[in-house]
């Protein structure tokens, strides 16, 4: 008899082999009720999902639970899509997670996801619409339910940390279906006012159900028109709404919402006192300083012999103005003598200098022209005679001519 005998684990080889190949097993939704979960330290979870009659193992690896935005627990019914296998070492079959998400709100999870994508588009999101918030604020609005923990934290946490910050609160229904309606209009209303320098909105942990007013799109934009920079604190540190995406600054706590409004008043205290401090070693460092310019310059030569630095300066002087006087003759001394040449020369060929010394000048009273030799005279002629101080007109009765030794004619 011929028989084919296999191994254990060729045999669950086999049925992992059958299971992965089939198309329903491998796209499948389930839902039911966690037990026995457990968050290993590698990042895996693994649990048991059961319904009434039945239960199944499961495993939801770290790379696909890493978007998962709550904790699960025991006792919490889930959907949960993914693959049934078989783990080939023990021989037992398990759902593979892919996804998974409370049972009863996967519409309301469909709905946030389109609005956050619709809100992102449109860049309510975006950095460079949030505002800063002041460093020492005055007044502190804070818009929640009067009668929650939440208003009470916040209240607590400023009082605090800064006595002097004033604080009002602006009630609403924080869940149910008018709480969008008075959020968004109470916070239209701060804005109407001069006085708030802060708004924090929120308030304490609760299911998405609870919280889903701070996941309404008129609350959003409430958010995003406001002039006052807003603090949302919404639930619990794991809690995440649209109001955190849109708002100025999240809050995971309604408390830490009051430790990120206001500084801790000994904190600046603090510091006023370390700039004081600063501001003191500076000022005394530089009087410091000054004084030892001050001592250095009274030490100097100059200050305690002042007369000797002027009589150097006096002597200097001396000493540069004859050198200018030198220089100054040294240029001017030829020109000068060169001048007074030129003037000597002009001086002796001046007919005036001639005439001082008895000469005179005859010109011709008809032509004007100036008679230089006894051949230009006629008897009868009329000559005028120019001197020093005045002309004489004479009439030419007779000449004479030099001529050696001839005979002198008349």
């Amino acid at each position: 008899m011929n028989r084919s005998i296999f191994s254990v684990s060729q045999v669950n080889n086999y049925v992992k082999n059958l299971m992965d190949r089939d198309l329903l097993l491998q796209n499948l939704w389930i839902r039911g009720e966690i037990s026995n979960f457990k968050l290993h330290s590698s990042g895996h979870m693994y649990f048991t999902l059961k319904d009434d009659q039945s239960r199944i193992r499961c495993v939801f690896f770290r790379h696909q639970n890493a978007d998962l935005d709550f904790i699960p627990s025991d006792g919490l019914k889930v959907i949960l899509k993914g693959n049934i296998s078989i783990f080939t070492r023990d021989g037992q079959y398990q759902f593979y997670v892919e996804h998974m998400e409370k049972d009863g709100i996967g519409q309301l999870y469909a709905a946030l996801e389109a609005l956050k994508e619709k809100l992102k588009e449109e860049g309510l999101f975006s950095d460079e619409y949030k505002r800063a918030l002041p460093p020492f604020p005055k007044k502190i609005a804070i818009i929640t339910s009067h009668t929650g923990a939440a208003v009470h934290d916040i209240i607590r946490v400023i009082t605090k940390r800064n006595k002097t910050v004033s604080i009002i609160v602006i009630p609403v229904l924080v869940q149910g279906e008018s709480a969008k309606d008075q959020i968004s209009a109470a916070i239209d209303y701060a804005n109407t006012r001069d006085d708030i320098d802060i708004l924090i909105i929120g308030r304490g942990g609760g299911s998405i159900e609870e919280l889903w007013a701070f996941n309404e799109e008129k609350v959003a934009r409430a958010i995003f028109r406001s002039r006052i920079p807003i603090i949302s604190a919404v639930g619990h540190e794991t809690d995440f709404t649209v109001s955190d995406l849109v708002a100025d600054v999240r809050a995971a706590t309604p408390s830490a919402a009051g430790e990120i409004a206001v500084r801790e008043l000994s904190s600046i205290y603090q510091n006023l006192d370390r700039f004081v401090e600063g501001l003191q070693y500076s000022i005394s460092r530089y009087l410091m300083l000054q004084n030892a310019k001050i001592q250095n310059l009274s030490d100097s030569y100059i200050m305690k012999y002042p007369e000797r630095f002027f009589s150097n300066v006096v002597q200097r002087l001396d000493y540069n103005t004859e050198k200018m006087v030198k220089f100054s003759n040294s240029i001017t001394r030829p020109k000068w003598d060169k001048f007074a040449g030129l003037v000597s020369n002009l001086e002796a060929l001046n007919p005036l200098s001639i005439m001082m010394r008895g000469f005179s000048i005859l010109t011709d009273v008809k032509s004007k022209k100036t008679i230089s030799s006894v051949d230009q005279l006629y008897e009868g002629m009329d000559a005028m005679i120019r001197l020093t101080d005045g002309i004489a007109i004479c009439n030419i009765i007779s000449k004479e001519k030099e001529t050696g030794d001839e005979d002198k004619k008349r």
